[in-house]
């Protein structure tokens, strides 16, 4: 054999090492148990007051509240969590609601809107407009069949400490805030 066919050996030899080295990332991450994977943290669909928090009901038809309720103010836009594919649009006893399954599986529910354009099969980023609300928000969450609380997943901007010069000086920057989560 000649060098260039050995080199040539050698190179595809290396690729196929990547793309064993590859598959078995993407297998791992696959198969990880869900415990394994980072919980989301989510910039809240609106910026408005929770004025009725998640109270898991007790079976599945008794009362409780399956998600948060938001006071907003009539016409203020409603944006998705995160990226996934429409599952549900429409109106359900006269209520409008936007379901949005995300990669994790997850589906997340936007309901009481005013009006929403999203059709079954409509691929949703994060932060695009889900719809328009009404007087209020309902915002949920359900892991499989169950609903779970979306709180612990919705975060809230912190900005970083900082020191006032109290000679006169200009102050540092503030920096950029991080959304934070509460677990």
């Amino acid at each position: 054999p000649s060098v260039t066919t050995h080199l040539s050996d050698v190179g595809r030899s290396r690729r196929s090492s990547r793309l064993f080295v590859g598959a078995v990332v993407v297998a791992t991450v696959l198969l990880a148990p869900s415990s394994a994977v980072a919980q989301p943290c989510w910039q809240p669909p609106v910026a408005a007051p929770v004025s009725d928090p998640f109270r898991a009901p007790v079976c599945q038809w008794c009362p409780g509240n399956r998600g948060l309720e938001y006071a907003t103010r009539p016409g203020t836009t409603v944006q998705s969590v995160g990226a996934g594919t429409v599952s549900y649009a429409g109106i359900i006893a006269g209520t409008h609601y936007v379901v949005v399954r995300l990669a994790n599986g997850w589906r997340v529910t936007y309901g009481d809107l005013a009006s929403s354009d999203l059709r079954i099969g409509d691929l949703v980023l994060a932060r695009s407009a889900v719809g328009v609300a009404s007087a209020r928000l309902h915002f949920g969450v359900r892991v499989g069949p169950r609903y779970v609380d979306p709180a612990p997943h919705l975060g809230e901007w912190i900005h970083r400490v900082r020191l006032i010069p109290l000679d006169g000086t200009a102050a540092a920057p503030a920096g950029r805030p991080r959304l934070t989560c509460r677990r």
